[in-house]
């Protein structure tokens, strides 16, 4: 129990109301047929109570015949407890879970979608009448009142406007800080009965999972201020940021994955621009050590859900991130988070409340995460169109970035062709085939558009790595992706007429599609194409590329690199040569050949790098052309 003196805090609150605590079935009398009840959320289900009630209703089923029984989100006994006593209840989820999946979609229980922020207002305008609530709270603390504790979500609204609240007070319950505490004079009785809470453990994180994370962990700064989910991908997400620094947490559910954080020291929330040092969230589906950490916790604000996912208090946060999970997502960047097709899966949640709202912050971030399959493999997540009847959870501008273990994407301001291209990228390899010709039947993409099946074609994350060139610019240096043909287009018609002839010994007007997509679609086992890359607010602008090819027959690659003319002999170019030649020799390659104009004074410094190094240099020179031929110096 988190009450030492819980005893002495329990007979003090007898002693004040000795009316409050009566036998259970006289409590239970004063629920008439028809009535409204509402039962504390998730993990703060009160589950004696509950129990308690079903006995009742087992040997009074007259007294509670046509009775409704709501709930924001149950993972406790309810709705198999209550499936015997049909029809006298008849249930009522704004959140579908696990347990009441298969009552929804066959009709026996009944689902409301709507954005959590807005079920306090139907409440208030009586859209939604309750007559009974079910809550559990703490014993009282030292200034009498009693605490929600892990569970003040919607309760705070729904007991607001309930004329008869009947609550279960237990010591397992912690006592929080924040906007938790309840009256002990508005309710009307109180069961004591103390039993451990029920506790909630996501299968803990996998290979793909910890992929993911570490992907997020590249788009969100030091200094956010985080919103994360429910569910196994957005909890075990987090394990990637405990490397960050000053991250603040403003969201509805907290779990063991924001716990942790804050134990590292990720978390300080010193940075918030509202709510500074407070972790601030409306309930918890977590452990009983979390139930520990929370208790009596300054550090950690519990709001009801009309705060937390209010965008008029989101809108305050600045540097604000956003991660939530998807079912579904498609080519054109709609995703479904509540249903698969037809069938009713989960619920609109908070998705909504802050996913549109971080969104239009330009400091904002919002990043959806999701595993590339489902069903064992079988499916692909990343689909051509939502699937018929399936909720759009999320609207094409509601998403800045997808992220899956293949990857991150970023569709903030792309065209439905750049999405797709962008999407199919992060898909699974074994889906993309299908996806590229879906996208093509549908007129998403180009028609001509070409792509490497299988190994060939799977993007080498590995290999992305940030460098500091000798002038102090941080660059990122990557494999092109089949989805950069936009960027290195912009890129190809930045550069001089002089910089464009002396690399490609032309000066061509004009980089069609069917030109750029042989250079960005490229088959990775026999080619390598580096970019340097420079970030800035979620946009990427290529600096210059690196590119050589595998010649088999003497084991060695042919060489280029071109930079941007204002950033010729700045350390742009050294950076993709040094890693282009690490990454060559990690191939086992025995060095580069080339060929250049005899006065390209880039490529003669770049020689004498290569000689400066330690490398065999052989050079030719033929009607004003330089070839060129490099050994590594620790080849055979």
């Amino acid at each position: 129990m988190l009450f030492k003196d819980a005893e002495r805090r329990i007979d003090q609150l007898k002693e004040l109301y000795p009316s409050k605590f009566s036998n259970e079935d006289k409590i239970f009398s004063h629920i008439r047929r028809g009535h409204r009840i509402f039962v504390g959320s998730g993990c703060g289900e009160p589950q004696h109570l509950v129990k308690s009630f079903m006995a009742y209703a087992q040997t009074n089923p007259r007294a509670v015949f046509d009775t409704g029984l709501s709930h924001l989100l149950t993972m406790g006994l309810t709705p198999y407890s209550f499936e015997r006593f049909r029809p006298n209840f008849r249930q009522n989820f704004f959140f579908i879970a696990d347990t009441t999946r298969d009552a929804i979609n066959k009709g026996e229980a009944d689902y409301t979608p709507v954005f959590l922020s807005q079920i306090p207002r139907l409440f208030k305008r009586r859209l939604f009448t309750i007559d009974v609530a079910f809550i559990q709270v703490s014993p009282p603390g030292d200034n009498g009142f009693l605490s929600l504790g892990i569970s003040v979500d919607i309760m705070k609204e729904a007991i607001r406007h309930c004329p008869l609240i009947i609550a279960q007070v237990n010591s397992h319950m912690p006592y929080v800080h924040g906007d938790s505490l309840v009256d002990p004079e508005n309710v009307s009785f109180f069961i004591h009965h103390d039993e451990p809470l029920l506790e909630y453990h996501p299968a803990p994180a996998d290979e793909t999972l910890g992929k993911i994370s570490k992907h997020v962990s590249k788009i969100v700064p030091d200094g956010s201020t985080i919103q994360v989910g429910y569910g196994r991908t957005p909890n075990a997400v987090l394990s990637g940021l405990n490397s960050k620094k000053n991250l603040g947490i403003h969201t509805e559910m907290l779990g063991s994955g924001i716990i942790d954080l804050m134990k590292q020291g990720a978390v300080d929330n010193t940075r918030k621009s509202i709510d500074t040092g407070k972790t601030v969230a409306s309930l918890c589906l977590g452990s009983a050590e979390v139930y520990r950490f929370l208790h009596d916790n300054p550090t950690i604000s519990f709001m009801p859900i009309d705060y937390t996912n209010n965008p008029e208090i989101i809108i305050k946060l600045e540097n604000m991130v956003a991660i939530n999970a998807a079912l579904q997502v498609d080519l054109t960047g709609q995703a479904t988070s509540e249903s698969v097709g037809e069938v009713f899966y989960s619920g609109i949640g908070g998705h909504a409340d802050f996913m549109r709202t971080v969104a239009s912050k330009s400091s904002g971030k919002t990043i959806l995460v999701l595993q590339s399959t489902a069903k064992n493999g079988t499916v692909s997540r990343i689909v051509p169109f939502l699937s018929p009847g399936a909720g759009v959870t999320l609207t094409r501008g509601d998403i800045h970035y997808v992220v899956t273990e293949y990857g991150i994407c970023y569709l903030h301001g792309k065209n439905i062709r750049e999405r797709a291209m962008s999407l199919i990228s992060i898909a699974h390899p074994k889906f993309r085939p299908w996806l590229i010709e879906e996208a093509k039947k549908g007129h998403l993409i180009f028609q001509d558009q070409v792509f490497y099946p299988g190994e060939k074609g799977i993007y080498p994350d590995e290999l992305e790595t940030y460098r500091t060139t000798r002038t102090g610019m941080t660059v990122l240096l990557r494999p092109i992706k089949i989805s950069d043909e936009p960027l290195l287009k912009e890129f190809l018609y930045s550069l001089s007429e002089q910089t464009l002839y002396k690399r490609f010994l032309t000066t061509r007007a004009e980089i069609p599609h069917r030109d750029l997509q042989k250079l960005v679609v490229i088959d990775y086992t026999t080619h390598m194409a580096l970019l340097a890359i420079l970030e800035q607010d979620g946009r990427e602008e290529i600096l210059g590329v690196a590119r050589y090819n595998i010649e088999d027959d003497i084991h060695r690659a042919v060489l280029a690199i071109v930079v941007r003319d204002n950033l010729q002999n700045q350390g742009v170019g050294t950076e993709l040569l040094e890693y282009a030649t690490y990454l060559a020799k990690r191939q086992g390659l025995l060095g580069f050949t080339g060929e250049a104009f005899a006065d390209n004074r880039p490529v003669l410094r770049m020689l004498n790098n290569f000689r400066d190094k330690g490398f065999q240099v052989h050079r030719t020179i033929s009607e004003g052309l330089l070839s060129l031929q490099i050994t590594f110096k620790d080849a055979p």
